[in-house]
């Protein structure tokens, strides 16, 4: 298995490169001479000792990794003290294969240190462990201490204290109530040999070796065996990184819904990746439970139907074509509008100053004719290069798709990378000054961002705004998991920035004309329940669709077993409101749960009659 420095295979060696970077510097007591593993891990997520020596710690060996730049092994002291809030299990770090086997009895002396995964700027707890050590077998094919169960009856349904606002939020100099919330619980076994026992799969397997479990099956269940995530303060605490040391071989591909039958097994452990992760031995039985992909209704001949997609930096390179096409003709029946997202230029990754996408398109549309779907025209908008984020050189924009034998579009001149769109009169309606044409795309808002695509479209005599979107990711937010409770979610600035221009851009649409009808979509990288939505939405100008779902069927995106809303079609009041406007709304799974997808998003679809 190789190291962890390529792609991203470090989040399987989660925990333990030392360097000055990533170790907390703490006011500590005097030299220890010889401390039991639970004095070292104390009443709080960091070490009393740390930065101090410590000498003939003893423990009983309960893993060893052998592979990437965290190589060595997990110890636990067999005779635990009587306080819930010490672990009993420490991970010695060593650098190179640790010469030790499961079972070893070993005395270890060392330097007590703190290290936080990801560097001190991620906002992630610190892994108490040992370095620069001396190691000691003392004896060999000792029995294991028994794994701690974990399971509903034992995880809090509490999530986390607040952290302390005296030390900027964080949760490190907190005494542990492991009884009373989850993360504190897990922190109280940091390190120890942990159990689960037929946990369901909530986050499907992935190439970095990586699934997610719930111990709580019933935790904001939904039918396809997710776990959903609905509002900032329901967090879902059943869930739980599985990660493996053994070969990457025998790791198991599964999808949501399937479960780890018997038990899974080995040390606790904490990553950048997602926080506290089961590194097993042993991983149970894959009991697939099947789940199929699933397929929308084909609209109506008076339904218009449009689409949102993301198909995840689609460059003329790549294998996913056919798939992609197969899913656009028969798992969405052929919407008459396609909004996609992260279409990348001609050559893709290469960065040489090409930014036109038509063979990225041109090969997408020939692949949907091949399925059996009809022969879409397309309008975009290319980017200034390197401009508007993602891969460096790609060049991602949206792109509309469109059914020429259903839809109509009204190409206006002058859309180009710079040039911002208005709202005209004319016969007392609302007309696009440019189409297709960007909104207000030199706006801050849009720096090192994807710019809003917006198109003139008639169905049936009638016309329908569209305006597809992409906003900014949620990169650099601190984690779920991390030591700030609650985290701080530094990327929303600029998405309610983005959403405020959008916004302001609609309503300019409805003072003009006030029943018209306006689709705004794509991957809004943010919750329905979001300030992002919200923002959007002011002023009743919009509404999120996806709120038309029962709550348990709301989302397009898994990200560490939880599954939630990132891709949204929102629509003005006459969609929503007006009579024969009448519209239905459909996520369509068939991404997000698998772990052979080919893309990361679910598409979503709306039908309705203007």
């Amino acid at each position: 298995m190789p190291r962890k420095s390529s792609a991203r295979l470090a989040a399987l060696t989660v925990a333990a490169v030392c360097s000055a970077a990533s170790t907390v510097a703490l006011t500590t007591p005097a030299h220890a001479d010889s401390v039991r593993i639970h004095d070292i891990q104390g009443t709080t997520r960091t070490s009393p000792y740390a930065g101090q020596k410590v000498a003939e710690v003893t423990g009983i060996v309960t893993g060893v990794r052998t592979y990437g730049s965290s190589r060595g092994f997990w110890m636990q002291d067999p005779n635990p003290d009587s306080d819930p809030a010490t672990s009993e299990g420490i991970f010695v770090y060593t650098g190179s294969t640790p010469k030790v086997a499961v079972g070893d009895l070993v005395s270890v002396g060392g330097t007590v240190s703190e290290y936080v995964p990801g560097g001190t700027s991620s906002g992630n707890q610190s892994v108490t462990e040992l370095t620069r050590t001396t190691i000691t077998v003392v004896s060999s094919g000792n029995a294991v201490p028994a794994a701690t169960v974990v399971d509903a009856r034992s995880v809090p349904d509490a999530y986390t204290p607040a952290g302390d606002s005296a030390a900027g939020g964080s949760v490190n100099g907190l005494t542990l109530r492991p009884s009373k919330y989850a993360l504190d619980y897990y922190e109280s076994l940091e390190g120890m040999n942990i159990q689960v026992a037929d946990a369901r799969v909530v986050g499907a397997s992935n190439k970095y070796y990586e699934l997610w479990v719930t111990v709580k099956p019933h935790e904001h269940a939904n039918r396809r065996g997710g776990t959903v995530y609905g509002a900032y303060e329901a967090q879902n605490t059943g869930r739980l990184q599985i990660q493996s040391l053994g070969p990457t071989s025998a790791y198991p591909s599964v999808d949501v819904g399937d479960t780890l039958t018997g038990t899974t097994t080995g040390p606790l452990d904490y990553n950048q990746y997602g926080g506290y992760t089961l590194v097993a031995n042993e991983i149970g039985a894959v009991d697939a439970a099947g789940l199929a992909r699933e397929t929308t209704r084909r609209q109506s001949r008076r339904e218009l139907a449009i689409a949102t997609y993301n198909v995840e930096n689609l460059d003329p390179s790549d294998d996913t074509f056919a798939a992609h096409a197969s899913a656009i003709v028969h798992n969405l029946q052929s919407p008459d509008i396609v909004s996609l997202e992260e279409i990348q230029d001609n050559n893709g990754a290469t960065d040489d100053g090409t930014t036109a996408a038509d063979i990225t398109v041109g090969k997408l549309i020939d692949a949907i004719v091949a399925a059996g779907g009809p022969h879409y025209d397309w309008r975009s908008v290319d980017p200034v290069d390197d401009s508007d984020g993602g891969q460096p050189g790609g060049n991602i924009r949206n792109v509309f798709l469109f059914n020429p034998q259903r839809v109509s579009f009204t190409d206006r001149a002058g859309g180009d990378a710079t040039s911002a769109v208005g709202v005209a009169k004319v016969h007392g309606k609302a007309a696009l000054t440019l189409s297709p044409g960007r909104i207000d795309p030199q706006n801050a808002a849009w720096e090192d961002s994807r710019k809003p695509l917006v198109g003139e479209f008639v169905f049936r005599g009638k016309k329908v705004f569209v305006i597809a979107n992409h906003f900014a990711s949620k990169g650099g937010d601190q984690g779920l998991a991390g030591q700030y409770q609650p985290p701080v979610r530094s990327s929303e600035i600029q998405r309610h920035a983005q959403a405020t221009v959008v916004n302001s851009f609609v309503k300019d649409v409805l003072a003009v004309q006030k029943n018209a009808n306006v689709v705004a979509l794509g991957d809004i990288n943010d919750f329905e329940f979001s300030g992002t939505a919200q923002i959007l939405e002011g002023d009743h100008a919009l509404w999120s669709a996806v709120k038309s779902l029962p709550k348990s069927e709301r989302y397009s995106y898994v990200y560490q077993g939880n599954a939630q809303v990132l891709d949204q079609i929102l629509v003005s009041p006459a969609i929503r409101r007006g009579g024969r406007c009448h519209f239905d709304y459909d996520s369509v799974h068939i991404n997000a749960e698998f772990h052979d997808q080919i893309s990361d998003h679910d598409p979503q679809v709306l039908r309705f009659r203007p």
